[in-house]
């Protein structure tokens, strides 16, 4: 278990006095600066507990203990979560409520770490360690739905889950079974790969029935948890979690070239057909989702959860929509980060779904040029393929598939020509300082010859020295450490 001692500095750590009004974050939020100090006192704080007489399970337990603990030092030193204090706090809330309302079941307050990945999923490390992702956050309609999805990952910890798992995965490893079984693999002369395919096929699959009851047990449990607190339950809430795979999917309000004529660009429909060679293939249905399986693979099916829990819905009870400065703040920070992350198809199309909500912030104009300066320079560098973030047919909508599709045919004149534009739109008269010195670094990013590197470089640690804690240090530090 971590231990308060550990917990307390994490959750009262002060907000950097150097973040400018215009920021989401600072630089220095960023989980390896802002959680220096606990990170190395870890391994120390999440101590392994003996539960194992045999001394090779209890190896192995230790083994998969540290593994854990060493995944999440690593989460923290790769900047995999931000301390964001508005979002931060918004959750903090939620989790306050229930713990206060359940006191009996928290020993010490949970430690909330937001992830910024665009997943909709939260997860639990086991201890008290709650990690909820930011695309969970933009996902969630309501404070309700959100809490439940907390709810549940707390349930995790209080029933042990994690730690159970670990356990029970060190008593398969270490016993007579499973040696027989690898022994008797690797002695044989045929079929090796197919039959250690079968051993762990079953060991998943058991383990897997196994993981469905514990989704049960915390879907129970975190209803529970709700219903101390006051928190309004309503099982309808698991029929949308089905769709948490088909983000891309939802098509746009307005067809694509709109998107680029606001901007006085024009695109030619050429670019978002597929050039093919010899035969034709088929043209797929963008509309059919059948095929899809469940999104949350671990989890019972939702509507097995929502029929075996909608007795229990608090149907007349009103909602709490997530206040707009939170669920906006969550969404550029997402946006952001999917754009240091180079995935830029997927990038550019949810900026498309927040203009088609009425979004009027210059901020995601700003973004616009910022994917086309990046991709440009992915280009030059011959990356471009790279950058645009290729997903399969069957998880997108017919307007993405035309959106990945023109990323990666526009041809280069193009590129340049569209990301010179944006560099010179009437929007830049509303952004701070420091938007136009990172227009100025992206600008500069596609240079060639054999000093190419020496001037990105050089160029980052320009950028980065003059804007101390700005948000963007993150991708000017990319270059500077090449």
């Amino acid at each position: 278990m971590l231990r308060s001692a550990m917990i307390a500095p994490l959750l009262c750590l002060c907000w950097y006095s150097g973040l400018t009004q215009n920021q989401l974050y600072s630089y220095q939020q960023l989980s390896n600066s802002y959680y220096a100090p606990q990170k190395d006192s870890l391994r120390k704080a999440w101590v392994c507990p003996e539960v194992f007489d045999d001394r090779s399970a209890q190896k192995k337990f230790r083994e998969l203990w540290d593994e854990r603990t060493t995944f999440l030092a690593t989460a923290i030193e790769k900047q995999y979560f931000v301390y964001e204090p508005e979002v931060n706090q918004y959750l903090q809330g939620i989790i306050g409520q229930i713990t206060a309302a359940n006191a009996e079941r928290f020993s010490d307050r949970p430690l909330l770490l937001i992830d910024r990945s665009p997943v909709a999923n939260a997860y639990a490390l086991g201890g008290n360690v709650l990690i909820v992702n930011l695309g969970l956050i933009c996902f969630s309609q309501t404070r309700e739905e959100l809490a439940l999805a907390i709810a549940h990952e707390l349930s995790h910890n209080i029933l042990s889950h994690c730690e159970n798992a670990l356990k029970e995965k060190a008593k398969w490893l270490t016993s007579d079974e499973y040696r027989n079984s690898l022994k008797g693999i690797l002695d044989s002369k045929y079929e090796r790969y197919s039959r250690l395919k079968n051993i762990f096929r079953d060991y998943r699959f058991s383990r897997s029935k196994h993981q469905r009851y514990h989704e049960s047990d915390a879907d129970s449990l975190a209803i529970v948890l709700l219903k101390n607190a006051h928190i309004p339950f309503k099982a309808e809430y698991f029929l949308r979690l089905d769709s948490t795979d088909l983000e891309y999917i939802k098509p746009l309000k307005q067809p694509l070239k709109y998107y680029f004529t606001i901007y006085g660009l024009t695109a030619d429909e050429s670019w978002m057909q597929v050039r093919r060679h010899g035969l034709s293939t088929a043209s797929h249905n963008f509309s059919d989702t059948s095929s899809i399986s469940d999104s949350l693979k671990t989890h019972p099916d939702c509507i097995d959860r929502y029929a075996r829990t909608n007795d229990q819905s608090d149907l007349k009870a009103p909602t709490t929509p997530i206040p707009s400065e939170v669920s906006d703040r969550a969404i550029k920070m997402l946006i952001y980060n999917m754009f240091d992350n180079m995935n830029l198809t997927a990038c550019l199309y949810r900026i498309f779904e927040e203009k088609d909500k009425g979004r009027t912030d210059s901020w995601y104009d700003f973004m616009v040029s910022a994917i086309f300066s990046g991709l440009y320079y992915e280009d030059e560098d011959l990356h471009r393929f790279n950058a645009i973030g290729i997903k399969s047919k069957e998880y997108i909508s017919a307007e993405y598939y035309q959106l990945q599709t023109m990323l990666e045919q526009i041809p280069a004149d193009n590129l340049r020509n569209w990301s010179v534009a944006l560099n010179g739109a009437s929007f830049w008269t509303q952004r701070p300082e420091e938007d136009k010195a990172m227009k100025q670094f992206l600008s500069g990013l596609a240079v060639t010859g054999d000093n190419a590197d020496k001037v990105r470089r050089n160029s980052a640690e320009a950028f980065i020295s003059s804007n101390v804690t700005s948000m963007y240090c993150e991708f000017a530090d990319h270059f500077r450490k090449k």
